[in-house]
Parts: structure tokens; sequence; C-alpha cells
């Protein structure tokens, strides 16, 4: 299986920056060079990569795709992608770098997730030199012991009315409009 390394706060992050950038490895939506820069207007260096070692699931319910209307509670298509180690999988991801001062913006845009240090390969199975971060599936007990500092009630207060109290789930179906990414 791939090397993957926790990042658990800010200073993980920039121990695997350069003086000015971190690589990012972009999975769903940021696949497509116009929808990163959407979200990372300045990023630099967009490429496509491959990741060994995992593979991707659904199974992220985030307030997002409720707060814009996208999922459905009837057909329980409220899921998101997400990626999850899985021992003989290869996924093609992007992989692009962002300013270091975005560091603490995007830790917390993305902060129900599970931060990896990981190293893609080029798609000719030459690794990459430096270690890039991904978004891997959480667990709702590791996401409300080490990044939700307000507590649950709180978190929940915002969006448990449509995610019945858990973010990490196997039992729904992807967001539709999710898909076509």
């Amino acid at each position: 299986m791939a090397m993957s390394v926790d990042l658990n706060d800010v200073s993980d992050f920039e121990a695997l920056a350069s003086d000015v950038y971190i690589s990012i490895c972009g999975y769903g939506s940021l696949l497509s060079e116009t929808s990163a820069r959407s979200t990372f207007p300045d990023l630099v260096n967009f490429r496509i990569a491959k990741l060994t070692g995992f593979r991707r699931v659904f199974t992220a319910v985030g307030g997002f795709f409720f707060t814009h209307a996208v999922a459905n509670i009837k057909t329980e298509e409220i899921a998101g992608l997400s990626v999850e180690p899985c021992e003989g999988e290869t996924i093609l991801v992007t992989v692009f770098e962002i300013k270091k001062t975005e560091i603490p913006a995007f830790i917390e845009r993305e902060r129900e997730y599970r931060f990896l240090a990981v190293i893609p390969e080029s798609l000719d199975g030459k690794s990459f030199a430096n270690p890039a971060v991904l978004c891997a599936s959480c667990t709702d007990e590791d996401f409300f012991k080490f990044r939700c500092s307000e507590g649950r009630e709180i978190y929940f207060q915002q969006y448990g009315e449509y995610m019945n109290h858990k973010i990490w789930r196997d039992d729904v179906l992807p967001c539709r409009v999710y898909l076509r990414h």
C-alpha cells in the first residue's frame, strides 16, 4: 500500500510545504482545473497524476449539500465523494500547488476530512519528489475528538436536522449532481 502520514495541525502541513507552496491532491470536483480555480484562484502547476492504495467512496454527508439544495433526503442521495485506503487500488487525481498562506483556510474548509500526506505518481509511474495533501474519509469519532472544538451539539445545530447526527456514513447514496465529477 502507498505511504500516507496523518496531518493533524498547521505545523504538519507547513512541514510539507516549500517556502511558498504546498501540493494538494484533488479527486472529485478538483479533477477539473476550472473547478479547482474556483476554490483556489492562485493555484499553480495543475497536472494529472495517479495515487496507488486508495479508492473513491461516497461516505461524506456534509452540510454543503443541504444548504445548496444538492442533497435529496427522500432518496437518501446525500453523500459526497471521499477516498479511503484500499490495497491494490489506484485512482486518478490531480495535483497542484497552493500558497502556504492558504493552509489555515484549507484546513477549515475541509475540516471533516482526515488529512494525509501522500506521494502521487506521474501517469508513467514515477513518484513525485514532494508529498501532497489528500482529504480522506474520517470517522465521526475522530472528527469530534480532534477537529471540532465547538462540540457535537453545536456542530449539529446547523446541519443535524438533515444528517441524522452523523457525518461519515456508509448507508447512503451519492448526491446525483455530484456524480458528474
